[in-house]
């Protein structure tokens, strides 16, 4: 397709305190577009809005609280007239192995990535609806990529990825565009923070090529902008992840012989798993939650 330019339009951004949702917010910013920051994070967004070049504001709003997002959306149509463009980048992790991880943070992550997407969605549809607009979800290559010691994210990014394409197929009609965007290790916070995971960071370390290397922040946001501005269906942050696509149906035996072979060698030296959230983002998280129940 060709592209759409950003020049006035109004772009929603969750996640949008740090990593890629606040990269994102300040390359949308700079091709023109007003941009309106959803997050956890009051102080950070902030920052992030005044960074801006264009006319901004910022939310603060749990993704997972259906009458918070529906607010946020009516306020956003308020302020700024229409919303022409969605990101809901929104997300967190934890790892280990299932059996020994935290079950609240587990749970909490299917909560925020594939709960809280939808909520999104649910919100700002009646308003992409009017401005005939498009919603882009952040999956990942872990929607395709079965890694271990990372089961909840997995399964949640495979949950928004399928949630993504039934939504295209539910609201093409009415105008509304719907892509999702796919990206692997990527320099952010939060994969510095399954970095401090001895397992984790040696088990990524152990993948050959690209799947095992930390890519740049900046190109994978570039190519996430380049894709709204053409309305893509697909978004691969990375290049290579489009190779991957054909091969989709092989990934989860191969890997799990690579997977167990390399547990298997770690044996005893395998630390015990993370508890809670990673990254600043997952503490981020966890603070808030832990502010509204008084804990």
């Amino acid at each position: 397709m060709s592209r759409v330019s950003l020049e006035g339009q109004v772009a929603v951004v969750t996640g949008a305190a740090r990593g890629i949702g606040a990269q994102l917010a300040r390359k949308l910013s700079a091709r023109g577009a007003r941009v309106a920051l959803v997050g956890l994070e009051e102080g950070e967004l902030r920052r992030v809005a005044d960074s801006l070049h264009e006319d901004a504001a910022h939310w603060y709003a749990d993704v997972t609280d259906h009458a918070a997002m529906t607010s946020v959306a009516r306020e956003v149509k308020a302020r700024f007239g229409k919303v022409d463009i969605v990101v809901a980048n929104a997300g967190v992790a934890t790892g280990g192995p299932l059996e020994d991880s935290d079950p609240d943070a587990w749970r909490r992550v299917v909560e925020v990535n594939l709960v809280g997407s939808a909520v999104t969605g649910r919100a700002f549809l009646p308003v992409l609806a009017e401005s005939r607009g498009y919603l882009l979800q952040i999956a990942s290559a872990a929607a395709f990529f079965p890694a271990p010691m990372m089961t909840a994210y997995c399964a949640s990014k495979a949950g928004v990825e399928a949630y993504a394409h039934c939504l295209r197929a539910e609201v093409g009609h009415r105008g509304v565009r719907v892509g999702v965007g796919y990206l692997t290790w990527t320099d952010t916070d939060m994969v510095r923070g399954a970095d401090q995971d001895e397992a984790m960071r040696e088990m990524r370390s152990r993948l050959r090529g690209p799947a095992g290397r930390v890519h740049p922040l900046g190109p994978a946001v570039d190519r996430l902008v380049a894709g709204i501005e053409r309305r893509s269906a697909h978004i691969y942050a990375q290049g290579w992840l489009r190779a991957m696509q054909p091969a989709r149906g092989l990934l989860p035996g191969l890997i799990a012989t690579f997977a167990s072979r390399e547990l298997r060698r770690l044996g005893e030296r395998t630390p015990l798993p993370r508890q809670g959230l990673v990254g600043a983002g997952g503490a981020a998280d966890e603070k808030a939650r832990a502010g509204r129940s008084g804990g």
